[in-house]
């Protein structure tokens, strides 16, 4: 069985001490880099399955790394930061991270968040158009949405979300992206608007929509479908 490879990219050697036995106990094969210009360099060369990243390096901040990268990859990112602002995460996310794990972290979360990260990254399209995260079943072509095989009826707005969320399953999807590919560029900003939406899904898909356990809250940052 091939290993998957992780590049780890953070200043700190503390953190790299830490991780390379956690990251390799999980059957992983991690590579290091201390710099920006360290790491895109190994990702262009041996490209990794997926790529943990800090934002704060020496020579370069790691949001223009991800900018760099989504020219010519779509490689599994995920943020692991000590910055605590939101918009730092936006900005992260919106460029193009697949997820935001903040330091100080738990190793579990993280590699959960990793495991999610690299999921998406083999999931495709079935045949037909037919998309599928847990229960839910999205055919896009005949705009159907099964739950558990039952038929569940969404509007074409309700559609069109949930489509959008199933599409990047398992990682975070900021108000600003479901905004823009909904309802287009002008409607960026209008969070309440889709706050509703997210409520009549959860109403229509949730066991619970009280306790959602499907679409799940990222405060301040967006909405993210639990694959």
């Amino acid at each position: 069985m091939i290993q998957p490879t992780i590049l780890v990219v953070d200043d700190e050697p503390a953190i790299h001490r830490f991780l390379k036995p956690v990251l390799e106990a999980e059957g992983y094969r991690v590579v290091q880099a201390l710099m920006a210009s360290e790491a895109l360099r190994s990702a262009m060369e041996n490209p990794p399955d997926a790529i943990v990243l800090d934002l704060g390096l020496p020579d370069l901040d790691g949001k223009d790394v991800i900018r760099r990268l989504r020219k010519v990859s779509q490689v599994p990112i995920v943020v692991l930061s000590a910055r605590e602002r939101e918009t730092e995460k936006i900005q992260a996310l919106d460029l193009g991270a697949d997820d935001y794990v903040e330091k100080p972290f738990g190793v579990g979360e993280l590699t959960a968040r990793l495991r999610a990260a690299l999921r998406h990254a083999r999931q495709t399209l079935g045949n037909g158009g037919i998309m599928r995260c847990g229960t839910i079943e999205i055919n896009v072509d005949a705009h159907q949405v099964r739950k558990a095989g039952a038929e569940i009826r969404l509007t074409r707005r309700e559609f069109d979300v949930l489509v959008v969320l199933l599409r990047e399953a398992g990682r975070v999807v900021t108000h600003r992206r479901l905004l823009k590919d909904v309802w287009g560029a002008a409607n960026e900003g209008d969070t309440q608007y889709l706050r509703v939406y997210i409520g009549q899904l959860r109403q229509k898909l949730e066991d619970d929509p009280s306790a959602p356990r499907l679409i799940i809250t990222e405060p301040g940052i967006g909405y993210r479908l639990v694959s």
